[in-house]
């Protein structure tokens, strides 16, 4: 790794393989999101629009 300072700010420059490495291991840590069944994606979709319509107004 080698840190580069360009308009007072650092950056680090890492190896592609280990950048794509450090990625994976971020997005492992990240919770995985819940999945809907049908109807309740639809009624989760309906009150998101009933609360963006209400916004709007």
């Amino acid at each position: 790794m080698e840190t580069i300072t360009l308009s007072n700010k650092k950056y680090v420059v890492v190896e592609q393989k280990k950048f794509e490495k450090l990625q994976t291991l971020a997005a492992q840590k990240m919770p995985s999101h819940k999945k809907l069944s049908l109807n309740e994606g639809k009624k989760y979709a309906y009150k998101l629009i009933d609360k963006w319509a209400k916004e709007s107004k």
